[in-house]
């Protein structure tokens, strides 16, 4: 598997295991650690009680009652062993979605700064981010809220020193070649390039986050006018299709 140490199977806790496949975000690492979620939901293995992913890594719980930490680390290195996790296929039942954006305007008022970070116009800036088919990633730091990437190389820009004291419900920020689209209303250090009327997070639902990982998204620029009109719809204009 990619002739590196990579994978990683460490113990978490006394009832936890975490598979990772490298020390930072990468497109293969991110999909290894996708594909061996889904791996593990469609086999369940005798004593997982509960599967999650971060950017790179894949964790499982299980009941070590009923099979001890030696018999669930060689199960995972027998997996781990069956393919070649950096190219693995991603899951299946994935969405692509397309979100009505407001970008720059005073609902999104740090397009300009990013640009200028990124070494692009306000025009580039928004033709770039609304081009990319980014992936999400992970979610994370809030409910259903996604990261989602990886946008081309100019937008490795660092966060902000300072914390924007809030950002509203529906917040497209970037940083490091991510966006994060915010289901709540918080502090943050991402700069805030564009506006949707997307409501992420639904607790009254059965399926309370909308965007699962390894699901796509583009952000399609709209009007001012537009956004207005979308707000009352919680799903803020945004459509889906099934990719896979």
């Amino acid at each position: 598997m990619n002739g590196s140490a990579w994978p990683l199977i460490r113990t978490v806790g006394i009832d936890g295991m975490l598979v990772s496949f490298g020390d930072r975000l990468s497109e293969p690492a991110n999909r290894a650690a996708l594909a061996l979620r889904d791996a593990l939901e469609r086999a369940a293995p005798d004593g997982v009680e509960e599967t999650s992913t971060s950017l790179v890594s894949t964790y499982l719980r299980f009941d070590p009652l009923r099979v001890p930490h030696e018999t669930m680390r060689a199960a995972l290195e027998d997996l781990l062993a069956t393919r070649d996790w950096f190219d693995a296929e991603l899951p299946h039942g994935r969405r692509l979605w397309r979100i009505p954006t407001v970008f720059g305007t005073e609902l999104a008022p740090q397009l300009e700064e990013a640009a200028q970070a990124a070494g692009l116009s306000a025009d580039e800036a928004i033709r770039s981010i609304s081009e990319a088919q980014v992936r999400v990633q992970t979610i994370g730091f809030a409910p259903g809220q996604p990261y989602l990437g990886e946008l081309p190389e100019a937008w490795d820009i660092p966060r902000q020193t300072d914390l924007t004291p809030r950002v509203p419900v529906g917040a497209l920020t970037v940083a490091i070649r991510q966006l994060v689209l915010f289901s709540v209303s918080t502090p943050t250090g991402w700069r805030h390039v564009g506006q949707t009327a997307f409501r992420l997070f639904r607790p009254e639902d059965e399926a309370p986050f909308l965007l699962r990982p390894g699901d796509e998204v583009r952000f399609d620029p709209v009007a001012r006018e537009t956004y207005e009109r979308l707000k009352d719809d919680p799903d803020g204009g945004a459509t889906s299709e099934r990719l896979a």
